[in-house]
């Protein structure tokens, strides 16, 4: 018997939930067939079939929380199984694999069946058409994965920018959430006319409800707003972002500039940018700028790794690049971990004002809203100018009032003259 063990999980993540068994008990199984998917606060983990055989028994199951190393099955690699399991062999799979890249670009469902992949990434493939054949696998062992199926189907092979078929992503990435209902998700439908129905929480909502407790709970959560004339900003963008796309493949949104103003202030008050630790202030000398990004999966914040230090244009690049990778499902935990400072935009849900709570233990989180022209008085006289709201929550016992303030107002100064940040 194998004993099918949960893997490591990534960096600071010692627990996770038995999402779904992808295969019964007495199923033939082959070498790298996903067996079961695991959820964590940050990621899902496919579990794969280190070797061919049965699986015997399932030890743990749906909803189950789990360790690491904990056992979640055993495999027989003795055993038969069902009757398509010997032509699923993993050698089988390896050998023909070459010979199917070259033949037609529409295999036989025979031929399709021996490829190695998971049951999701077969599933999406098969709605959209996809040759698995032609997919070089990311999952362990070479198994081929959703996100490998999304990305071929959406993508071009290689990914180079700057081409037709690239472009769209990037627009979809910085411009709007991708795949974002417009009305919030119902809930399943109520058998037999029953007024309510009851759903188990999954692990990734229960740990984002446990990490915003903690952050109210332990910080003295306070927050500030300012208001920014967009109307500098936009008028350079709209400057210079055909050529910026054209030359640099890369579609300039507002948030590169914000990004960039906040590694600024965050220079010029950097104890918004330390962290506390114990009785002592930890100041960071580097600024890892978190993006909250809204994806399918739930709320997660990848940061771009010392943002300070880079230009406009590469932060633009990093954005889409994060954006991409939480879409496809393939953001890293390097990706998820070591953030400094976090900037959110509920503007483009159509948030005019809010609150954000701290992405602990951070200790300032900048809120961006909604562009919206509104009448302001200008030297004597009312016009009507592009204006956005925006708020800094802070952690009140290191950030005094003032600090948070004027890291604002620096804000509000660098987005309202952008020719400043170019000159830094």
């Amino acid at each position: 018997m194998i004993s099918i063990k949960v893997p490591p999980l990534g960096e600071s993540i010692v627990e996770a939930t038995v999402a779904r068994w992808l295969k019964k008990e007495g199923d033939a199984v082959a070498a790298g067939d996903t067996l079961v998917e695991l959820e964590t606060d940050k990621v899902t983990v496919e579990v794969p079939a280190l070797k061919a055989g049965v699986l015997a028994r399932q030890v743990k199951h749906d909803g189950d929380v789990v360790a690491v190393d904990d056992v979640l099955g055993e495999i027989d690699e003795s055993a038969s199984g069902t009757p398509q399991a010997p032509a699923r062999t993993a050698p089988a799979a390896e050998s023909a694999t070459p010979q199917r890249a070259a033949s037609s670009a529409a295999p036989s469902p025979a031929a399709a069946s021996e490829v190695r992949a998971s049951p999701a990434a077969k599933r999406v493939a098969a709605e959209s058409g996809v040759d698995l054949a032609a997919i070089a696998g990311t999952g362990r062992g070479g198994v081929v994965s959703k996100p490998d199926v999304i990305e071929q189907a959406g993508g071009t092979p290689g990914g180079a920018r700057g081409d037709g078929n690239a472009a769209p992503p990037a627009r979809r990435t910085e411009e709007a959430p991708p795949r974002v209902p417009a009305v919030p998700p119902k809930p399943p439908a109520a058998p037999g006319g029953t007024r309510e129905t009851r759903e188990k929480m999954s692990t990734r909502r229960k740990r984002i409800a446990e990490h915003l407790l903690e952050a109210q709970h332990t910080t003295a959560h306070l927050t500030t707003f300012n208001e920014i004339d967009m109307s500098a900003v936009s008028t350079l963008r709209e400057r210079i972002k055909e050529r910026v796309e054209k030359e640099r493949g890369v579609k300039l949104s507002f948030m590169p500039f914000f990004v960039k103003a906040a590694c600024l202030a965050l220079e010029a008050y950097p104890v918004v940018n330390a962290q506390i630790d114990g009785d002592s202030i930890v100041y960071k000398h580097y600024v890892n700028m978190g993006i909250a990004v809204a994806s399918d999966a739930g709320l997660v914040v990848p940061n771009i790794k010392d943002a300070d230090r880079k230009g406009m244009i590469e932060v633009s690049s990093d954005i889409t690049a994060l954006a991409k990778r939480a879409r496809d499902g393939k953001l890293t935990m390097d990706d998820l971990t070591g953030g400094t400072f976090t900037i959110t935009n509920g503007g483009v849900f159509g948030s005019l004002v809010s609150t954000p709570i701290i992405n602990y233990p951070q200790v300032g989180i900048l809120g961006l809203h909604k562009i919206q022209d509104r009448p302001i008085a200008l030297n004597g006289k009312v016009e009507i100018r592009p204006m956005m709201y925006v708020a800094l929550s802070y952690d009140h016992r290191i950030i005094d009032g003032q600090q948070a303030v004027l890291f604002l107002v620096r804000v509000k100064e660098l987005m309202e003259d952008p020719a400043t940040m170019l000159i830094n």
